[in-house]
């Protein structure tokens, strides 16, 4: 069944990491661009100068010496998140649900108390978590309350919306659904499941799981996957278009968080995304740059951008209605 699958997805134009590296990642992304992917601090700092919403940075610790700070940086907070700057694949990222005098429960229901911390930060810093190991810096920000719609199939955890964005169009995207096998996080090689969106309606489509399974089931809470509204689906869109400028990346993957109160935040950017969104839409990626590629570079406002991608979904992303 799976082969027959990728069989149906490569005639569909199905990208391989071999072709992303070398037709878009190394003509699209600049290298002097990378820093404000990989850095965490970086792009949050250019995306406020931006205006582009992101959580709330409550501190950032630099060294071990640093750590008695961190007290101070969640007094009053019911939550917050630990994040590694330089940290890839979620390794490395704490998601703390509720904390009580000196102790700390994770998303995945693991207590912890002051010591685990400690010992959990001082190994980021280390770089035990970072790109290429080297020594890092430690976020600690907002924990996202995440809308409500996502209750029925979330297990605990903050799902997160990722949106492929090619030549500042949104291209493709999926919402990565926590599980109880990824302890919470919403990264697919720990364990979280991806459904594809329909980047005209906003509505989910069935979700890929451990092993590229497609299943339409939720595995911890059984709910169905597919039918489900994205809440603010064209602001999410237009925040995606608009880290085109902000990176200066051409072929990017942008995470975004639906807060219940706040609306989309913008986590992260990644300068090399995955390819298993591809399996989640049942569709190539290939297939999509090729239809807005007589679109042309840097033509069109975020907002047209937008309009332009949502109106070539409708039509099925053929390239002979690209005007």
């Amino acid at each position: 069944m799976i082969r027959r699958r990728w069989r149906a997805l490569q005639a569909a134009g199905v990208m391989g990491i071999n072709r992303r590296n070398a037709d878009y990642i190394m003509p699209l992304n600049p290298r002097r661009n990378f820093p404000i992917v990989d850095n965490k601090l970086l792009t949050k700092e250019r995306a406020i100068l931006h205006g582009v919403p992101v959580p709330e940075l409550y501190g950032q610790l630099s060294t071990p010496h640093e750590i008695r700070d961190l007290a101070g940086m969640i007094a009053g907070k019911p939550g917050f998140v630990v994040k590694p700057a330089h940290g890839s694949q979620g390794d490395g990222i704490l998601v703390i649900m509720e904390q009580r005098k000196g102790r700390y429960r994770t998303a995945g229901g693991r207590l912890l108390d002051e010591a685990d911390m400690e010992h959990h930060i001082t190994n980021a810093l280390s770089g035990q978590f970072s790109l290429g190991g080297l020594p890092d810096q430690v976020m600690v920000e907002y924990r996202v309350r995440f809308d409500p719609v996502f209750d029925e199939v979330s297990f605990q955890g903050v799902p997160d919306l990722r949106i492929i964005v090619y030549r500042g169009f949104p291209i493709m995207s999926m919402v990565r659904l926590p599980t109880r096998q990824s302890d919470g996080k919403a990264n697919l090689h720990q364990g979280a499941m991806g459904a594809g969106i329909d980047i005209a309606t906003g509505l989910t489509l069935p979700a890929v799981a451990p092993g590229n399974i497609v299943l339409d089931e939720h595995p911890d809470t059984g709910a169905r996957i597919s039918g489900r509204t994205i809440p603010h689906w064209k602001e999410a869109l237009h925040m995606a278009a608009r880290c085109y400028e902000l990176a200066g990346l051409g072929y990017l993957g942008v995470d975004i968080v639906l807060d219940a109160e706040r609306g989309p935040l913008l986590l992260e950017l990644n300068a090399r995304p995955g390819l298993n969104v591809q399996i989640a839409n049942g569709d190539g990626l290939r297939r999509r740059t090729e239809a807005f590629d007589p679109l042309g570079e840097r033509a069109h406002t975020p907002l047209e951008r937008v309009a332009l991608a949502r109106d070539m979904a409708r039509r099925g992303f053929r390239a002979d209605h690209a005007a």
